[in-house]
């Protein structure tokens, strides 16, 4: 009797289920969603805005307002460099002046005729004599604290790569006081202060 009574119990199980499948019923109904629906949401992200990370120079050229209002200037071994170079052979320029100066060390940098790093090209020895005359003397204590941090901001915001708009790629510089044989074969580009410079033929590659 009791045998009979759970195969009964069972076919009436079997009969509701089967009866909720045909009716339609689904999941939902008891507040189940269905497993897609479960799944996160993925949205895509716009793409960064790299240029936005990069250092943002005044477009007219760097002011000496601009560069003050930078954090202390600091860097590596080329930094140090190019701030010797601008301290020694254009602190008495303008600031104008002073940037031109870089633009040449750095033209020079990005030439094939030159060496590769700043350091190298500052410290360039030929022709009997050092491409930059303070080399030569062996000067090193840059002694006046504004001309040289003035000197370090502009080193800085050139290697950071601030365009260089003065001297139409120019690789050599003199003082107006002198001669020397090259300007004669050189391109003159442009004229800031007491320099003169000039782009060697073929310096662009």
């Amino acid at each position: 009797m009791r045998r009979n009574l759970a195969t009964f119990a069972l076919a009436l199980a079997l009969a509701a289920g089967t009866g909720m499948a045909n009716a339609g019923w689904h999941p939902a109904m008891f507040g189940v969603g269905q497993t897609a629906d479960l799944a996160p949401k993925l949205e895509r992200l716009p793409a960064p805005d790299l240029a936005a990370l990069a250092p943002g120079f005044p477009q007219d050229g760097l002011t000496e307002e601009w560069l003050m209002a930078q954090a202390a200037p600091e860097g590596d071994a080329e930094w140090q460099c190019l701030t010797e170079a601008l301290y020694f052979e254009a602190r008495g320029e303008s600031l104008e002046g002073q940037i031109a100066v870089a633009e040449v060390i750095l033209n020079r940098v990005d030439s094939p005729l030159y060496p590769r790093t700043v350091c190298g090209v500052v410290k360039q020895r030929g022709s009997g004599g050092c491409q930059f005359s303070y080399v030569c003397s062996g000067k090193k204590k840059l002694r006046e604290k504004g001309a040289a941090d003035l000197a370090g901001r502009i080193a800085r915001a050139m290697l950071d790569g601030a365009p260089r708009l003065l001297t139409d790629g120019a690789t050599h510089f003199h003082t107006r006081g002198v001669k020397p044989g090259w300007s004669k074969r050189f391109s003159r580009t442009a004229s800031i202060g007491s320099h003169l410079f000039y782009r060697q033929p073929g310096s662009k590659g």
